[in-house]
């Protein structure tokens, strides 16, 4: 199975001699095409740095993370934020929608950056799948949250990356909508073979990946 995604060596330090905090400690992980992995940890094991580190949005103290043949670390700003947007497709727990586009201005939004040109039949399907279907011309603040949660999976999809970095997706979301939401993820990563890195601390929402990594002090630990 191809590798679309490989972290070497990667520590995150902040501050130094006694108050240093090693945010990450030497995290080593490859990402199968294809495969959902969830990255399970408690508050402050570094989960969320690791995912940080893995999008592009934050630079590892040593180390080296490697995305499509890509090495992350030989990009200029412009054009870390150029691949970001072509390559990785993100969902955040707080949905980061616009709030003054429509649902469907909002998936296709990163298209329109790079000047591409949406591939209409494709994001059809993507609102179909999610069950959006009726929902285009809805401004955010008329969704509920799943249904916010469902446009940002669609704009995540929209540009076909290499990979999408989920950032705790459910945390805002009810027992009921969230056990919605992880079943599109699994769905979108099954229908579309679309590589997936989910980060959570909830085991029972990890155990719907493929795979499990589970993160303490910074190092991965299984």
């Amino acid at each position: 199975m191809e590798c679309v995604l490989r972290a070497v060596g990667l520590k995150k330090y902040y501050g130094s001699g006694d108050t240093q905090v090693r945010a990450l400690d030497g995290v080593d992980l490859e990402i199968e095409q294809g495969k959902f992995t969830a990255i399970i940890g408690t508050s402050g094991s570094g989960k969320s740095t690791l995912l940080n580190m893995l999008g592009g949005l934050d630079v590892p103290t040593e180390g080296s993370v490697q995305i499509d043949g890509t090495e992350l670390a030989k990009l200029s700003g412009e054009q870390a934020a150029i691949f970001r947007r072509k390559k990785i497709g993100f969902v955040f727990q707080n949905y980061n929608l616009i709030p003054v586009l429509t649902a469907w201005e909002n998936i296709v939004f990163p298209l329109s950056l790079d000047g591409q040109k949406p591939d209409l039949a494709f994001i059809m399907e993507v609102v179909k799948l999610l069950g959006l279907e009726g929902k285009s011309d809805t401004l955010p603040n008329n969704l509920s949250g799943g249904q916010q949660q469902r446009v940002a999976i669609a704009r995540a999809l929209a540009s076909r990356p290499a990979i999408i970095l989920a950032d705790e997706p459910t945390g805002n979301l009810d027992s009921k909508t969230s056990d919605d939401v992880m079943g599109l993820l699994q769905m979108s990563s099954r229908t579309f073979r679309q590589t997936i890195v989910m980060i959570t601390h909830n085991p029972e929402i990890a155990q719907r990946a493929d795979r499990i990594v589970r993160i303490e002090d910074g190092r991965i630990v299984v």
